[in-house]
């Protein structure tokens, strides 16, 4: 029996896992000596290396002296809090990273709340030493105050503390002595986090995470809880309403360096892929043949916002998709439901529309762009935060809401997020900058990011957490200007936007198709307003000085799919195709718009 150590790193986005992740597989010497892997090596996916942060939780291990340790790399976002729910269930041992600057933020609260509930034993490690204007040992003092406010336990009040750089590649128990390596992170997994408990019995092993092949389909990831696992075993698959189905183990694997390795057999204790059984769904046990003993089915928090999802119905319909009827969209959404557990799909009274509900607009965004990536054409509507029924008062979700900023403009955040009934909870000072926070509802944080950034010239950093439901908070004030929408279906010409540069800011440049009831720019004023840019110059023969003016225009605003997320309101679409992303209102001609203006008042 091989000696294991099970660790889930988790901490707030940017507080550098992914990084140390990297630096422990290069000093345990996973790669080949010419072999170069590059940078944040687990955030394989084109996402995840864009948006610069991990949205799946991998697998790797590395061998360290006789003991191999099964890393997972969890992501940092609450909107993929679900990811990290599920996979803590795999370890016995959390590396919690925090920033020596920063301090604890509010994902770090919620991901740090959920290990300490499972009993896991957790290593604080105090990374970004070589900040300046860094402050470890009050960090120290934070995450210590942190533990205690969420009810840990002695044993786990007593953490082990490293201090130390992961870019450049030292960790140390003191963070005034630098060594050279990880030497001392690794030492004090072996010596803290304890070795998997092995109980005896029948196979026990719950699905926490799935892969997907092309050679042998869907392979299921989890951890064995108890007995052993073998090739060609058959089993019984517990799924989570406790209906039992009978299959066979065709194949097995372990992970080992950042590759899965075939075995005959694997104990209890170590995390393993298995091959070959058929409908699984994470949750879900696979148990012994004869007397199937179901593990505890996890429990995963609910989602806060729903989108509606449609098929795409504009003039442009099917022109860069390829993917674009009812079918497909329903069948894709299907297939996301089997590893996003977070997510739910609820039918409309529409057959071509669903309702689909996430833990917040980047969870949402993330599936819409994956989808449009693979060829899919959809429309999608504003972003709408669950309300719920609670001793007959209307109740909504509340979230805590963190956001450091340059002092100097801390005043205007503060006015923006008071309007959007936010309340001030704490303010103070870290170093040059303002640390505030706030209590606000979930719908006053759809579209404040891109205020709080113009606001602050893009200085402030802000973080949000979901605290629970409380009552009804009253009206929060929309997008307080109108926009500009199109009149006819042709292309845009430089001169008609010149000539309507004072009505508005456009987000379309000259010489773009469009078609009627786009949406084409943000009014100056607050009512919508139809402007027609096809129009072309009258030229006649004859040349007059002065009358043929060079044409100056501003550069078009570019929306990322998340800020039009933000942007839109009730009576409009987002229209999303692989090479696409335009804003429409959901009614395209004048009439109909007048007609059914009453709908979303």
């Amino acid at each position: 029996m091989q000696n294991i150590r099970n660790i889930a790193i988790i901490a707030h986005v940017d507080h550098g896992k992914t990084t140390l992740v990297d630096k422990i597989l290069y000093f345990t010497n996973q790669f080949r000596d010419n072999e170069e892997a590059g940078e944040l090596i687990l955030d394989n996916n084109d996402l995840e290396r864009e948006r610069g942060i991990t949205i799946v939780s991998k697998n790797v291990s590395v061998k360290y002296q006789e003991t191999k340790i099964n890393i997972i790399d969890t992501p940092g976002h609450a909107d993929f809090g679900g990811e990290v729910e599920r996979v803590l269930k795999m370890a016995d041992g959390v590396v919690l990273l925090v920033d020596a600057f920063e301090g604890p933020m509010p994902q770090t609260r919620f991901v740090t709340g959920k290990a300490l509930a499972l009993g896991i034993k957790p290593i604080v490690v105090v990374n970004k030493v070589d900040k300046e204007n860094c402050r470890p040992d009050e960090v120290y003092e934070n995450v210590f105050d942190l533990f205690f406010n969420l009810g840990a336990t002695e044993e786990q009040l007593d953490f082990p503390v490293l201090y130390g750089s992961s870019k450049q590649g030292w960790m140390s128990t003191d963070w005034k002595k630098p060594t050279t390596d990880f030497t001392d992170l690794l030492e004090a997994i072996i010596k803290y986090i304890p070795a998997p408990a092995i109980s005896e019995g029948t196979l026990q092993m719950q699905v926490t995470s799935l892969d997907y092949s092309t050679f042998v389909g869907r392979i299921a990831i989890g951890r064995v809880a108890r007995g052993t696992i073998r090739e060609n075993q058959p089993i019984s698959l517990v799924k989570r309403d406790g209906k039992v189905v009978k299959s066979r183990v065709k194949e097995l694997q372990i992970f080992e360096g950042l590759g899965r390795v075939k075995v005959t057999e694997v104990h209890a204790g170590d995390i393993c892929a298995v091959v070959g059984i058929e409908g699984f769904e994470i949750g879900d046990t696979i148990a012994d043949f004869e007397n199937p003993e179901q593990l505890e089915v996890m429990h995963i928090d609910e989602p806060t916002m729903n989108m509606l999802f449609t098929i795409n119905n504009s003039p442009f319909f099917g022109k860069e998709g390829k993917f674009v009827t009812s079918r497909h969209i329903y069948d894709r959404l299907q297939k996301e439901l089997e590893k996003n557990l977070a997510l739910r799909v609820v039918p409309t009274d529409s057959p071509d529309a669903w309702l689909v509900y996430g833990r917040g607009i980047l969870h949402l965004s993330v599936l819409i762009e994956t989808m449009r990536r693979e060829g899919y054409e959809l429309q999608v509507g504003q972003p709408q935060v669950i309300v719920k029924e609670i001793n007959g008062q209307k109740n909504e979700p509340i979230e805590e809401l963190v956001v450091d900023v340059p002092a100097e403009v801390s005043g205007k955040v503060i006015e923006l997020v008071t309007q959007r009934k936010g309340e001030l909870l704490v303010m103070e000072s870290k170093g040059d900058m303002q640390h505030l926070e706030f209590s606000i509802p979930s719908r006053g944080i759809i579209g404040l990011r891109n205020n709080v950034l113009t606001a602050t010239a893009g200085e402030a950093v802000m973080a949000h957490r979901l605290k629970g439901f409380e009552p009804w908070k009253g009206n929060i004030p929309g997008r307080l200007a109108g926009v500009l929408i199109s009149l006819d279906t042709g292309s845009t010409t430089a001169y008609s936007i010149d000539k309507l540069q004072d009505r508005g800011r456009f987000f379309v440049d000259p010489g773009v198709d469009i078609y009627e009831g786009q949406v084409l720019g943000e009014h100056i004023r607050d009512n919508d307003l139809t402007i027609n840019v096809t129009k072309g110059k009258q030229l006649t023969n004859m040349r007059a000085s002065g009358s043929d003016d060079n044409v100056r225009i501003a550069p078009a605003i570019k929306f990322s799919l998340e800020e039009c997320m933000e942007y839109i309101q009730g009576d409009e679409y987002i229209e999303v195709t692989p090479q696409s992303i335009r804003l429409r209102k959901i009614y395209l001609t004048e009439n109909e718009r007048k007609i059914n203006a009453k709908k979303f008042v």
